[in-house]
């Protein structure tokens, strides 16, 4: 499914950023991408990038023609960008690619885009909250929960960080939208 916006270009509705190109690779138009996984197969494999400014509802599709991994980062070669000015002009451009360009995973892998929004509950029944993002510490991911604010209390949103780890996280049900812990309220 897509969306028309006043341009006439058709935007797919299943964008996904990606990443962000951080300048210029070289002097012939390449650039370069810090993608937000570490592993950037959809920005490497997808022939049609959407390029946008954050905050931004505008996007524009761009062809990648060649893409490669360069020291942890991406660096690209996209239709129409001609010479290190043009690719340094793109420098803080958000990177989207659709979600059906992704690789398939196994049942038991998840994208980090696919938890966000999903409820967070214990083992006994009590709601923590809903994921809002999820972060790298190097040895493994972790949920970040919002926790809405008690209304009696007055208190601002508060955040839950838990480890994703077989541990602590024991089922994820996308169909049911729900992640179940081992987690206590007082964490």
């Amino acid at each position: 499914m897509s969306t028309v916006p006043q341009t006439g270009v058709v935007i797919p509705t299943d964008l996904v950023v990606v990443g962000y190109i951080t300048g210029a690779y070289g002097i012939n138009g390449w650039v370069r991408i810090k993608p937000y996984s570490a592993d950037a197969d959809a920005l490497l494999h997808a022939k049609t990038w959407w390029l946008g400014r954050q905050n931004t509802p505008e996007l524009r599709d761009v062809e990648m023609m060649q893409a490669k991994n360069h020291s942890g980062d991406i660096v690209a070669r996209l239709m129409g960008v001609a010479g290190r000015d043009a690719a340094e002009a793109l420098k803080g451009t958000v990177v989207h690619v659709r979600r059906s360009h992704f690789p398939v995973l196994s049942d038991d892998e998840f994208y980090w885009v696919d938890l966000i929004g999903l409820a967070v509950e214990n083992l006994q029944g009590e709601q923590l909250g809903l994921v809002s993002d999820l972060m790298d510490n190097g040895a493994h991911p972790i949920l970040r929960i919002a926790v809405p604010a008690v209304a009696d209390q007055g208190k601002a949103t508060a955040e839950l960080l838990i480890p994703f780890v077989e541990q602590f996280v024991k089922t994820v049900d996308r169909t049911a939208k729900k992640i179940t812990v081992d987690w206590g309220l007082d964490y």
